[in-house]
């Protein structure tokens, strides 16, 4: 599995701009913090819409008087609190849906052509 950092995000900002990272990486940082701050204040719950991404949405739980501790088996009380969910938009969605076998074929298509305009 590969993971991608914010660095990797403003790396791809910065190529998609033709900038210089050291520019675009407050524009990022600004967004995320943006995006973190409305989250935490949510009170108690709130939903941030982008359109062609997602929504990411603060939920509040209920209290589970007895829930149960899986290494001990004992049982606790777990309070209420809030918790996030992503859910991504049409568009993202049919992506993820597609088989793997269609997104390999793509994927390669893709990189045959950039060898061929390489080669050209």
């Amino acid at each position: 599995m590969i993971t991608y950092t914010k660095r990797d995000i403003v790396r791809k900002v910065s190529e998609e701009l033709d900038k210089p990272m050291v520019r675009t990486e407050p524009w990022v940082d600004a967004v995320i913090d943006a995006l973190g701050d409305t989250m935490m204040e949510a009170d108690p719950e709130c939903r941030i819409e982008i359109r062609d991404f997602g929504v990411f949405e603060v939920k509040e739980t209920k209290a589970k008087p007895k829930a149960r501790n899986p290494k001990t088996n004992e049982v606790i009380y777990v309070p209420r609190h809030r918790k996030t969910h992503f859910k991504p938009s049409k568009r993202l969605k049919e992506f993820l849906r597609q088989p793997l076998e269609e997104v390999d074929e793509e994927e390669g298509q893709e990189q045959e052509s950039e060898y061929e305009e390489v080669d050209n």
